[in-house]
């Protein structure tokens, strides 16, 4: 609860909470999102939901609710690398696997991230596939075999250290050619932004899931 040290009030569970809201934003942890849930079912408000490292479990109850309530669910809340979801992938990589390049994604986050690979690479990785007719495998570890790389595989490097926000890199690798596509975060603040656009989509809608893809238009 808010111990008198905060400019806001803090609960110990979120059912503690007797404020109005339109929406909620959440960027907390997994082990907070099944309260969330529930909260959000019995006050019919709709969720902004951000967090990752969701069990399949939480997945299911994130549908579950969603026949309740608004929800919108995001890997990651940048508007920038939304479009490169939404536009610059499908386009792309359908052309470029055509042509024999192969695909490998590296993402990089700050050390006390706890989930890996990251959401939004996972998400750029499901991107790619279904602009490719789901043709692809995810390759996260080679080191327990000893094989060439195969053709429709995408890789999935995660690297941890520092403090560094968040940066992706699909990188499409072709004969004697590379053409990589990088999204660097170099502050929180474009999370914020695109979840506060995404909040002011969501409020009023009616119960079911949605994307970043509708906020962005």
């Amino acid at each position: 609860h808010d111990d008198g040290h905060n400019a806001y009030p803090v609960y110990r569970s979120i059912f503690e909470c007797d404020m109005e809201a339109d929406v909620i934003i959440d960027f907390a942890a997994a082990c907070a999102v099944n309260n969330l849930l529930d909260y959000s079912v019995k006050k019919k408000i709709p969720v902004v939901l951000c967090t990752t490292g969701l069990s399949p479990e939480q997945i299911d109850k994130v549908e579950d609710a969603s026949k309740e309530v608004a929800i919108l669910k995001s890997a990651n809340m940048s508007l920038g690398i939304n479009t490169l979801f939404k536009e610059v992938l499908a386009d792309v990589s359908p052309l470029l696997s055509a042509a024999g390049f192969d695909i490998e994604i590296v993402e990089k986050h700050h050390r006390l991230k706890v989930d890996a690979p990251s959401g939004t690479a996972l998400a750029l990785a499901d991107s790619i596939n279904s602009a490719n007719d789901n043709k692809f495998t995810y390759k996260f570890d080679r080191s327990q075999v000893r094989e060439k790389r195969t053709d429709n595989e995408i890789g999935i490097s995660a690297v941890r250290g520092g403090t560094i926000v968040g940066e992706h890199e699909v990188i499409f690798a072709g004969e004697d050619e590379v053409i990589e596509l990088k999204h660097t975060a170099y502050s929180k603040a474009v999370f914020a932004k695109g979840a506060i656009e995404a909040a002011k989509y969501l409020a009023g809608k009616p119960a079911g899931r949605y994307t970043m893809k509708e906020v962005i238009g």
